[in-house]
């Protein structure tokens, strides 16, 4: 994608325009960081306190016995917000979903060990391991670029 600034001291206002040949999940994902409609909270639940949760803090999102918690760098919360929304919510680019019940925050990720028939196990830079489910490992290699 190209990026390109003009300054002009004429300007009061700044305008932005995106031209492109067609739309595309990055052209919509960039449209609604710039308009604003992507800044929903998440909030977490965590020893009777809520608390606003920044994405770029979560390390998991996942579902266990019919609840949805996730484990952030300040701890564990449950939230309140079912995992498909949350996946709504949260950026393609940076969080992936591995099962059905999983979304993985890839920069959290240490390393994939693929030498498991069939699964990927993902070892989290907190030292929580989870893994892949096999409806998902293609799309998990296409992601790493295998």
């Amino acid at each position: 994608m190209q990026v390109e600034l003009k300054i002009d001291p004429r300007c009061a206002e700044p305008r932005i325009v995106v031209v492109a040949a067609e739309m595309t999940e990055e052209i919509d994902a960039l449209l609604k960081k710039l308009s604003g409609q992507d800044m929903q909270m998440i909030t977490g639940q965590k020893q009777g306190k809520l608390e606003i949760l920044e994405p770029a803090e979560l390390i998991r999102v996942f579902a266990q016995g019919g609840k949805v918690f996730a484990s952030a760098r300040r701890g564990q919360y449950a939230l309140r917000m079912r995992l498909y929304e949350l996946e709504e919510r949260l950026d393609p680019r940076r969080f992936v979903r591995i099962s059905n019940s999983e979304i993985i925050n890839l920069c959290e990720a240490e390393s994939f060990d693929l030498s498991i028939a069939g699964t990927i196990c993902v070892q989290m830079k907190n030292g929580e391991t989870t893994y892949v489910s096999r409806r998902y490992v293609s799309k998990i290699k296409k992601i790493l670029g295998l």
